[in-house]
């Protein structure tokens, strides 16, 4: 007899040698053996119900060791035990029969390992994520009081990662040429414009260290009530954590709360995509093409994966998400010069009234604006003037003459 073992982790199945004599013990034992959860620890049910995530103390137990096991050929046990009593040690392979003379042969962990189980990450990579307040609040004014949340707005956040907490510093947000509408958010990624930036942030003891993306207040409802992202969201998210390259990566939502008494309040939240979630996208299982129809709660995959315990083609967004705490800070940099990307070109008239306004400060000071360094980057050598440039806002040392001038001279233009 062929039974099918359902846990939070996927289904295996166990052969029973006589199911005529067979007990709960015999299971129990079996269970031990092949899927390697010590009987201590094991609870036993036919009831799914005992792999919810808080189960009533009321789902019936096979817990009568004594107990004969009459159950059908092919029929599902329940199995739940502690996140980590699963030991790491292989079950004996159980050989199946070659399909045909053009068949090889497998073992059942064969065809359990092709299996893709989507399960939930209990802890980020990510300690914490702490934003630089004039940053943050650049972002959210712009997209509260110029696009009024009716649009998707993102940027790239950069900054440092502290190498003992893994805790997140963002320290200034670039904005790239962008598309949004409620629920679609087109990134025109410039490459030369990127470089730029990299070069700016390696200057200036940085990298890009995640992604920040608003939510419009009009975006497709699903039938069934609100949820945290989308399905295309989970896409573009897990696409850019896979490309960030570093285990911290972040993602952050901004999105606007109405309370019931009209007025609205601007919410931060940040999380990582699962381990699992990138895995996917990167094997290509994760279906990257959303349609209109879709629900936004779900993710479509090109296969079948385990996920809750049973085999299907779609995955609760929420099972992907991984929270991270966030806080903010005061960061090195001033966020007073126009923001790129947004509609309007930033002239070199921007650029005279900024120095104009901050004459009372010294030079390094007045140019300690990542904006700013962007829109000198334009006129200078990439791999060698960018990054020295930074390096001086970096340590707030003097800058050479040579760049000083420059300067001066393109805001004389405006």
């Amino acid at each position: 007899m062929i039974l099918r073992i359902r846990s939070r982790d996927g289904t295996d199945r166990i052969t029973v040698p006589d199911p005529a004599s067979a007990t709960v013990a015999d299971l129990q034992r079996l269970i031990e053996s092949h899927l390697t959860v010590p009987v201590p620890v094991q609870r036993i049910s036919l009831d799914p119900a005992l792999l919810l995530p808080t189960p009533s103390a009321a789902v019936p137990l096979l817990a009568d060791p004594a107990a004969p096991l009459r159950l059908a050929n092919g029929a599902f046990v329940y199995l739940a035990y502690p996140p980590d009593a699963r030991s790491a040690r292989p079950p004996p392979p159980r050989a199946l029969s070659a399909a045909g003379s053009f068949g090889r042969k497998m073992t059942m962990d064969d065809l359990i390992a092709r299996q893709v189980r989507v399960t939930r990450q209990e802890n980020a990579l990510c300690a914490a994520a702490s934003f630089d307040r004039d940053a943050a609040n650049a972002f959210q004014l712009y997209v509260a009081e110029s696009l009024a949340f009716a649009v998707k707005r993102a940027g790239f956040l950069y900054g440092r990662v502290d190498a003992e907490t893994k805790g997140v510093f963002v320290d200034f947000i670039y904005e790239p040429p962008q598309q949004g509408s409620e629920d679609v958010l087109h990134l025109m990624r410039d490459p030369d414009e990127e470089a730029r930036v990299d070069a700016i942030a390696e200057g200036l003891g940085m990298r890009r260290v995640g992604l920040v993306f608003t939510q419009a207040v009009g975006r497709k409802a699903s039938e069934t009530g609100e949820y945290t992202v989308s399905n295309r969201e989970v896409v573009q998210a897990a696409q850019l954590q896979a490309e960030g390259g570093i285990p911290e990566w972040v993602t952050a939502i901004v999105k606007l709360e109405v309370g019931d008494d009209g007025t609205g309040d601007v919410h931060f939240e940040a999380f990582q995509m699962s381990e699992i979630c990138v895995k996917l996208f990167k094997d290509g299982v994760l279906e990257t093409e959303v349609g209109d129809s879709d629900d936004p709660r779900l993710s479509k995959m090109r296969k079948e994966v385990v996920a809750g315990g049973k085999d299907t083609m779609e995955v609760d967004n929420d099972f992907f998400l991984v929270p991270v705490k966030i806080s903010d800070h005061q960061g090195p940099l001033s966020v007073g010069f126009p923001i790129e990307n947004r509609g309007s070109p930033v002239g070199m008239s921007a650029l005279r009234s900024h120095l104009d306004r901050t004459k009372h400060l010294a030079f390094v000071r007045r140019i300690s604006d990542f904006h700013l360094l962007l829109k000198i980057a334009t006129f200078l050598d990439v791999k060698a003037d960018v990054p020295t440039l930074a390096a001086c806002v970096k340590t707030q040392s003097r800058v050479p003459e040579g760049y000083q001038l420059l300067i001066e001279s393109l805001a004389s233009q405006g």
